[in-house]
């Protein structure tokens, strides 16, 4: 045979018949054997927790020349054990996307076009809005007098992807601003 055994041209059955333990040779070829992991050749692996619920899955995300190169369940998760969802599992694909947004966009008032803010400026813009909302819609007392230290002008709704103990810390946030509508989108 021309590059390679008689046994690569066997028929399926015969070659299932030469692995009785069904230890995976009779469907290895010679490429496949050659093959490793991309794994293998990570420079680091760093552990995480999948972005997408609330369940908190465990990853081990593979790193090779400062690039994601794969993403994995973790096996010694008490949560997931090794396993991932769909989404989960190809969250890779998320780190690594050509259409990922890495600069914060904001599009001012009556404006058609998108700019560049650094974080610092959006964040200072967040905390300003908030800022004056609060003062502005502050309820020290209703009519009668009796004390209500609240505002309707915050409101917050969580997601999914926020696992208990950021929901924990949000709520706690915003009662403290004296917000009373607080919700999550996991419970509606």
């Amino acid at each position: 045979m021309e590059n390679g055994k008689l046994s690569d041209h066997l028929p399926p059955l015969l070659r299932q018949l030469r692995d009785p333990l069904g230890l995976g040779r009779s469907a290895q070829s010679r490429r496949s054997a050659r093959l490793t992991a991309r794994t293998e050749t990570a420079d680091k692996v760093v552990q995480s927790i999948c972005p997408y619920c609330a369940v908190g899955c465990g990853q081990k995300v593979y790193v090779k020349d400062e690039k994601v190169i794969q993403i994995e369940g973790d096996p010694d998760s008490p949560v997931s054990r090794g396993r991932l969802c769909p989404k989960g599992a190809a969250s890779e694909s998320y780190v690594n996307s050509p259409l990922r947004e890495m600069k914060v966009k904001y599009r001012r008032p009556h404006s058609t076009q998108w700019e560049h803010l650094d974080l610092d400026t959006a964040t200072d813009m967040i905390a300003d809005r908030v800022i004056a909302a609060r003062r502005e819609t502050w309820e020290a007392e209703d009519d009668q007098g009796r004390p209500l230290n609240r505002t309707r002008g915050l409101a917050f709704l969580g997601g999914a992807t926020l696992d208990t103990e950021e929901n924990y810390l949000i709520k706690k946030l915003f009662t403290a601003m004296g917000a009373i509508q607080i919700e999550n989108q996991a419970r509606i």
